[in-house]
């Protein structure tokens, strides 16, 4: 994947060095390293530059990120994809539910990163995998995939400092819950699973999420939830500890009278964009299997 960006150096970055004025701007050291093994990569008004040379004001800086590796191990294949947004940068897609983010021993080619794979490969383009946001096999909606290192640290950075917004829909079971909270509950593994998480108030990590119901309809309720974490299973576990687990959860609420999936859905994220800056907000419908349970309102979502 090719990426060519232009910096033009201001009074306040005088003298500062090539590589400092980088990694203020989010360059990891494995990138650094890459580019100073390229020769030409970084160029200051048009001829090129080591990464300790010093840059003067008004010195136009030109990088050009070159990544030729592919992840050799995932499969193209041919799937649907619902890409919302696409740069030089990244891509925003709508996952479906049933569809893993990555390959594994039962998963080998049927996820998100087999149809981004073939997607590239159509256009004969390198593809590394970098998913900014993983979500469960079972969880629908938006995720964010970088295309080259640069956006791929600069996002997973952002998500580390809560800076990518993310709220999601679920059905859960019941309806007497409070209208609106947060819950504060540190979560761990399950003593004896490798996939299982609890609540664990003496060596879990520490979990918040807010939560707001939308409507309350046939016993169950549909909230919308914001993290301000963002620990495995974390919205499945916490409503089951709040008293109110999502319907069709196999590992945590197997009631699957309504939907055969954990009835989650990431319904809208916002960011502001790892090189440009420009804000970015993303809103997708909720999935006609978490729907017909319970219709979502449009425009009823009002988290403070």
């Amino acid at each position: 994947m090719n990426r060519t960006l232009i910096y033009t150096i201001e009074k306040d970055n005088n003298s500062e060095k090539i590589e400092h004025f980088l990694r203020q701007r989010g360059y990891s050291r494995q990138l650094l390293t890459n580019l100073k093994q390229d020769s030409g990569s970084v160029q200051v008004n048009g001829q090129p530059r080591y990464m300790n040379e010093r840059l003067s004001e008004g010195d136009q800086l030109v990088i050009h990120i070159c990544e030729t590796e592919v992840s050799e191990k995932i499969e193209p294949v041919a799937l649907p994809l619902d890409i919302l947004y696409e740069d030089e940068d990244l891509l925003v897609v709508n996952k479906p539910s049933g569809m893993p983010v990555h390959p594994s021993i039962h998963n080998y080619d049927n996820t998100l990163a087999n149809a981004l794979a073939y997607y590239f490969k159509q256009q004969e383009k390198p593809f590394v995998f970098r998913c900014t946001n993983r979500l469960d096999r079972d969880t629908s909606g938006i995720t964010i995939i970088s295309k080259h290192l640069l956006s791929s640290g600069i996002l997973s950075s952002m998500v580390m400092k809560h800076e990518v917004n993310r709220e999601y829909l679920a059905l859960v079971r019941g309806y007497d819950l409070p209208d609106q909270g947060t819950i504060h509950a540190p979560l761990g593994r399950k003593p004896g699973s490798i996939i299982e998480r609890m609540v664990d108030f003496q060596n879990g990590e520490d979990a918040i999420t807010h939560y707001k119901v939308v409507k309350k309809e046939n016993g169950h309720s549909l909230v919308s939830l914001k993290l301000e974490t963002g620990r495995t299973h974390q919205i499945r576990i916490h409503m089951k500890y709040l008293g109110h687990p999502l319907i069709g959860d196999y590992l945590y609420n197997p009631d699957m009278e309504h939907i055969h999936r954990q009835a989650l859905h990431s319904y809208k994220m916002s960011f502001y964009h790892p090189i440009t800056g420009q804000f970015m907000e993303f809103c997708v419908p909720m999935p006609d299997d978490m729907n017909r349970i319970i219709p979502f309102p449009p425009n009823s979502i009002s988290h403070s």
